[in-house]
């Protein structure tokens, strides 16, 4: 079965934190600026993380976890590390025996 291959058009609009944030840019702020009201252009600068729905919809772009701006981190599992899973398995092992 081939590999997935992940969304690189989205891939450039966006940035992903270390804790699966995803910040992007709003649309219609960045030039005509002297036909917009002040207080459009104080909300088009606000929040640049994106929500929920809409990080989950890109999840499925790029083939990886991220989380929304009001998830937790906990929400994002952390995959363990090889010395983890060995102890985990030996940990099982050991109580299988008994």
């Amino acid at each position: 079965m081939p590999k997935n291959k992940s969304h690189k058009a989205s891939l450039k609009r966006i940035r992903l934190t270390a804790t699966g944030l995803v910040r992007h840019n709003r649309a219609f702020g960045k030039h005509l600026r002297s036909s917009k009201s002040s207080k459009r252009l104080r909300r088009l600068r606000t929040d640049k993380f994106m929500s929920n729905p809409e990080a989950k919809r890109l999840e499925r772009l790029l083939f990886r976890r991220l989380r929304g701006r009001d998830q937790a981190r906990a929400t994002l599992k952390k995959s363990p590390t090889p010395q983890e899973r060995a102890a985990a398995r030996a940990e099982k092992a050991k109580a299988a025996k008994k």
